[in-house]
C-alpha cells in the first residue's frame, strides 16, 4: 500500500507542477524540504527558498504548459520513499517555448501524524544525450 501511496504522491506533485497550481505545488513539500537543481547555482536548502525563486519565474513570465513523468520507480525505506522518474516539461518563459528532458529523484517522507507523504528533497538533472530508457 505504501508504495502505491507514493505514487499517488508523485502524481498529485507532477499534475500541480504541470498546472501551474502553485499553493498545491508546495503543498507537496515539507517545510525543510531540500531542492537541488541543474539550473540553479546553489542549492535551495528550504521550501521557502524556492517558493521565492519560483514566485520571481513567474514575474519574469516564466510558466509551464506540460509535465509528462515516465519509468517511475519507488524504493521503499521505512518512512522514506526515493521516487525517481523521467520528466518531459514543456515551458513557457517569457513568451518562448522550450522542451526540457530531465531526470529526477524526489525523497519523500512519512508524515508520522497523517501518514502523508511529503517530498523532502528533489534532485533535477538534465537528462543524458542519447542514455537508454531505463
Amino acid at each position: 500500500m505504501s508504495r502505491q501511496q507514493v505514487l499517488e504522491a508523485a502524481t498529485q506533485l507532477v499534475a500541480a507542477f504541470a498546472s501551474n497550481d502553485s499553493d498545491a505545488y508546495f503543498a507537496a513539500f515539507s517545510e525543510d524540504a531540500s531542492f537541488v537543481f541543474h539550473s540553479c547555482e546553489q542549492p535551495l536548502l528550504s521550501r521557502s527558498a524556492y517558493r521565492q525563486l519560483w514566485d520571481s519565474w513567474q514575474r519574469d513570465g516564466f510558466e509551464v504548459l506540460d509535465c509528462t513523468s515516465s519509468n517511475q520507480f519507488v524504493s521503499l525505506q521505512g518512512d522514506v520513499a526515493i521516487f525517481i522518474h523521467d520528466v518531459s516539461t514543456r515551458l513557457c518563459i517569457q513568451g518562448n517555448e522550450s522542451l526540457s528532458l530531465e531526470r529526477e529523484t524526489i525523497v519523500f517522507r512519512q508524515q508520522p501524524q497523517t501518514g502523508r507523504w511529503l517530498a523532502c528533497h528533489e534532485h533535477l538533472s538534465a537528462m543524458p544525450k542519447h542514455s537508454p530508457a531505463t
